[in-house]
């Protein structure tokens, strides 16, 4: 890894331990305007790394989750030459719950593109890493997709039912896939999907600090992703994106193609589900 992903693997480790996991399943919860939740720990976690990372790369700016939106937009339309990506919290509704599924997750991304990516686990003390060209690796250790030979009715998926529209009720109904959970954390999803923990992913909705870093870290580890609409994951603004994913071309053409005839069937494009 580069000197710079071990300077900013301690640099969240530490702030993890220190703002996250004293505050674990016991932060009120507030309610923002779009029904989602955030908690004191999620405040404290942005502010401490805001600090961290300019004292690190001072010449890069900050776009995080719970930035006002016009601050935002500002960032991401004049942040050209660099630019953090920061979710402090992501599964506020686990942590605040006590469910042990939450992650921090920071992306660089230079010229419009992701270069780096991190997702840290302080439960598991699992850090996933990558950069851009060079791969990805858990703890230090290189990370590569592999299927076991899996087609796809033997696979295991992880799916986020409710920002599917009507395609949740034919999954439900008739799934092509063995089994599947939902854990809540998005980033870390991306990252369990790398680590070989499952083998199918599908999510309807997804903000750029939700997948900036675990998509970099799957695409490093051999995965393959795209929205629904097919286009490519990354897109440098803040419209919500579609995902789809797999841990290897073989299985993702087979998911990728049940998808498509599905939507075919019903008369529905599949980039009007969400």
């Amino acid at each position: 890894m580069t000197a710079m992903l071990n300077a900013l693997t301690q640099i969240v480790k530490i702030a993890a331990r220190e703002e996250l996991l004293p505050r674990f399943g016991e932060s009120e919860r507030q309610f923002k305007r779009d029904g989602s939740i955030v908690t004191e720990a999620d405040m404290a976690m942005q502010c401490r790394l805001l600090d961290d990372l300019t004292n690190l790369t001072p010449h890069y700016r900050l776009l995080a989750e719970e930035m006002p939106e016009d601050e935002q937009l500002a960032l991401v339309a004049t942040s050209d030459r660099g630019l953090w990506c920061l979710d402090p919290l992501d599964g506020t509704s686990n942590f605040a719950s006590g469910i042990p599924f939450f992650t921090v997750s920071l992306g660089l991304l230079i010229d419009r593109r992701p270069a780096l990516g991190l997702v840290y686990d302080p439960l598991r003390d699992e850090c996933f890493t990558a950069e851009r060209g060079r791969g990805a690796w858990l703890n230090g250790q290189p990370l590569r997709c592999h299927t076991a030979g899996l087609p796809l009715h033997r696979s295991m998926a992880v799916i986020d039912f409710k920002r599917l529209g009507n395609l949740s009720g034919i999954l439900a109904i008739k799934p092509p896939y063995s089994s599947q959970r939902n854990f809540g954390s998005v980033a870390l999803e991306w990252c369990w999907l790398a680590a070989n923990r499952y083998q199918l992913y599908l999510h309807g909705r997804q903000k750029l600090w939700d997948y900036a870093a675990g998509a970099l870290i799957l695409a490093e580890a051999g995965g393959q992703a795209e929205t629904l609409q097919g286009d490519p994951i990354f897109s440098h603004d803040l419209q919500p994106r579609s995902a789809v994913a797999a841990c290897d071309a073989q299985l993702f053409a087979q998911w990728k193609g049940w998808l498509t005839d599905v939507g075919a069937l019903h008369n529905q494009p599949l980039g009007e589900v969400c």
